[in-house]
């Protein structure tokens, strides 16, 4: 979203009108899900993506064509069906499902509203973009309840909304060999990595130059270290299984995007036993990813946080928040 923004910034400051489209909704297997954002420049410069293909193709020739034509552009949205026997809004894709893409027209006079966009990202400061058929916007400090929220209810009744300044963010504990290796895998994916260990002096933890934040802490005292939200994921892989139980059981009452923790059947079950004795109930238990990660025989720090990797990102995009996606 930042590069984005930085484009439209730099050419609505040359005085070169700008396209930007973004996928408001998605149906079946589209290949532009929800969020996808393109822009496009007066002078042909593009950005950014909306699924790839002879859909984007046509619908980047389609902006050039409308921004340099004489007249008001209003904003509007734009169905593109993948079926191959469409009669109406047939994108030339042959993938099946999808998506509805929202063009909004952006000139200088919405230099201001792109700079609060871009400094909300870039500063990490809460706010909410929205688009609708009255155009571009953007509320400081606004939380939603999620980070997309799309309504559809005419083509000329609409509106998408989207978090900004929250990006996603990894809490870690157990800063061992897997905590490294899985740091250093989020490291390239735009997550803001925090690191906890309760042992000083670990050498694991000091060669960790991925993390954002590294701590040494008393497992019994973690609950007010892990923020909530949609954007949040908790890792549970310290030492001991006496220190894991600690720290779940801190983090299951909480507000959190995904929760998993690492070990054998018999060290969760035995964990989960001690829990549902002091009060926990299964319904809760069962939002817990343990054993965490994908069923790949992974034998290594590095094949284990690859497997701890994936399950995350299968959470992450699964684009219905309460529905646990297949991981397993």
């Amino acid at each position: 979203m930042k590069s984005i923004f930085s484009f439209v910034d730099k050419h609505l400051k040359m005085h070169h009108p700008v396209m930007l489209m973004t996928v408001i909704a998605r149906q079946g297997s589209s290949p532009g899900k929800t969020g996808f954002k393109m822009a496009v420049a007066a002078d042909g410069s593009f950005t950014g993506s909306i699924g790839g293909g002879v859909m984007e193709y046509k619908l980047v020739e389609k902006s050039k064509k409308m921004l340099s034509e004489e007249g008001d552009i209003k904003p509007f949205i734009l169905l593109q069906d993948h079926d191959p026997e469409a009669t109406t809004n047939r994108s030339g894709m042959i993938c099946s499902g999808g998506q509805t893409i929202a063009f909004i027209p952006l000139t200088d006079h919405n230099l201001s509203v792109v700079a609060v966009i871009l400094k909300s990202i870039q500063e990490q400061e809460k706010g909410v973009f929205e688009l609708s058929e009255k155009g571009l916007f953007f509320f400081p400090d606004k939380i939603l309840s999620q980070h997309i929220i799309t309504e559809i209810v005419a083509e000329g009744h609409w509106k998408y909304q989207e978090q900004t300044g929250m990006p996603n963010s990894l809490y870690i504990f157990g800063g061992g060999h897997v905590g490294l290796a899985l740091s250093r895998l989020f490291s390239n994916m735009d997550f803001q990595i925090y690191v906890f260990d309760n042992r000083s002096e670990l050498n694991t933890l000091e060669e960790n130059h991925f993390a954002h934040s590294k701590q040494i802490v008393d497992y019994n005292k973690v609950r007010n270290l892990v923020s909530e939200g949609h954007n949040i994921y908790v890792v549970v892989m310290t030492f001991a299984h006496k220190s894991d139980e600690q720290v779940l059981k801190q983090m299951l009452d909480k507000n959190i995007r995904y929760l998993g923790m690492m070990g054998s059947e018999m060290k969760v079950n035995t964990i989960f036993e001690h829990l549902r004795h002091d009060g926990f109930t299964q319904q809760v238990l069962d939002k817990v990813y343990a054993p965490i990660g994908l069923p790949i025989n992974s034998e290594n720090p590095t094949e284990i946080a690859i497997s701890i990797a994936a399950q995350i990102i299968a959470v992450k995009n699964s684009e219905a928040k309460n529905k646990r996606p297949k991981t397993k």
